[in-house]
């Protein structure tokens, strides 16, 4: 447009013209984005067992330290460091010659007592035959009494220093008392071993393999629940009933070996407030040593009905845990729930869903409290069972 202005110029009126006509467009307007896209599943329904979790250490059920028995030298070692031993088999051998010495010694004196003892009977029998007719003082009798007496104590004293003489030279020979796994030989050939109670050479160390002990710790807390449960008729007792037990070795990830609960001690450990607990667990292959750490699992609850969610589905607020539920209006609400045990790679829910609520499963990040989400169904529930 041009104008015709006195002393003007034509550029003016144009530069006034185009800022008209862009003051006289359209404002333009800007689209709504849309819900962001979430994956929601309703929560899995299905019976469930609750354990109780614990770190566990393993013992033998029987252990034993081998000792000598009588003093020597020894003569032989019989057995491989660190094999399995049968309760009967030779270990060590210990000069028994001094022993069977003294066995032949108090044999001797054994047959010389009993032929004492012949006598003195024979004796007495002709003397209580004479003082019949007065051929004897009655005194001569009672001496040959007592000479009977004294014969048969001392057959019964050399009868005793046999019988120990022949027990000296078993236990010359020291045998394994039981089956199991033995330790090192601690004593060579050639070494003097003492067989006194007070001071007897210590020769090696067996242990019981197959069942195996678990020991483990539970806190007061876990007490008092089982204690509960156990009055109101939910649980029983391991003090007198065999509770399943489930054994998770270090570097397993699911349990391998199971047992049953053998004792619970008689009172908690006051410096620690622990009670102290064990189950017998089968060791068929010996794979597991005295020593070793484990992850127990105690049966903790009577089987019953349950919600189950998988943990990615979990968001914590704070001190608590809470899920994020789509409802009807496709608007998020944040629900506090509280949880259980891991089932089957599933987290147990106790409190706070219901069995037709849609939960976010995936996209937890993308959802807001109050704000609208375009919910889709997960294609399976991870971890159900089928």
């Amino acid at each position: 447009m041009f104008c015709r202005v006195p002393g003007g110029t034509v550029g003016l009126c144009l530069g006034l013209s185009v800022l008209l006509l862009a003051g006289c467009g359209q404002k333009t307007e800007t689209a709504a984005p849309a819900p962001p896209p979430v994956t929601v599943a309703q929560p899995t329904k299905r019976t469930v067992t609750d354990w109780d979790e614990f770190t566990g250490r393993f013992d033998s059920v029987e252990q034993v330290q081998v000792r000598a028995r009588v003093t020597g030298f020894v003569t032989s070692v019989a057995f491989k460091d660190g094999a399995i031993v049968k309760s009967g088999d030779l270990l060590y051998e210990i000069d028994p010659r001094q022993y069977e010495a003294v066995a032949a010694q108090s044999k001797g004196q054994l047959a010389d007592g009993n032929a004492k003892i012949d006598l003195a009977q024979r004796e007495l029998a002709r003397a209580e035959s004479l003082i019949k007719t007065d051929a004897v003082a009655e005194n001569i009798v009672d001496q040959r009494r007592q000479a009977l007496a004294g014969a048969q104590a001392a057959t019964l004293e050399a009868q005793g220093a046999l019988k120990r003489a022949e027990l000296d030279i078993e236990f010359s020979q020291v045998r394994a008392p039981l089956d199991g796994r033995i330790s090192r030989h601690l004593v060579s050939v050639g070494n003097l071993v003492q067989g006194s109670e007070s001071g007897a050479t210590l020769l090696t160390s067996i242990v019981s393999l197959d069942p195996i002990y678990v020991y483990f710790d539970m806190d007061e807390s876990i007490y008092l629940k089982n204690n509960k449960l156990w009055f109101e008729g939910r649980r029983p007792s391991s003090r007198d009933t065999p509770n399943p037990v489930q054994i998770t070795l270090t570097g397993e990830t699911k349990p391998s070996h199971e047992g049953k609960m053998d004792f619970l001690d008689n009172r908690l450990d006051v410096s620690t407030g622990t009670l102290r607990g064990r189950a017998v667990v089968d060791n068929h292959d010996l794979s597991i040593l005295p020593g070793q750490f484990a992850r127990v699992r105690v049966l903790g609850s009577a089987p019953y009905e349950a919600l189950l969610l998988p943990d990615t589905a979990i968001a914590t607020d704070q001190s608590r845990k809470i899920v994020f539920v789509v409802k009807d209006d496709n608007t998020v609400e944040a629900r506090p729930v509280t949880l259980g045990a891991l089932d089957d790679g599933l987290r147990v829910v106790k409190e706070g869903l219901k069995p037709d609520d849609n939960v976010i499963v995936d996209g937890l990040q993308r959802a807001r409290i109050g704000a609208k989400v375009s919910p889709h169904p997960a294609a399976a529930a991870g971890g159900a069972k089928p």
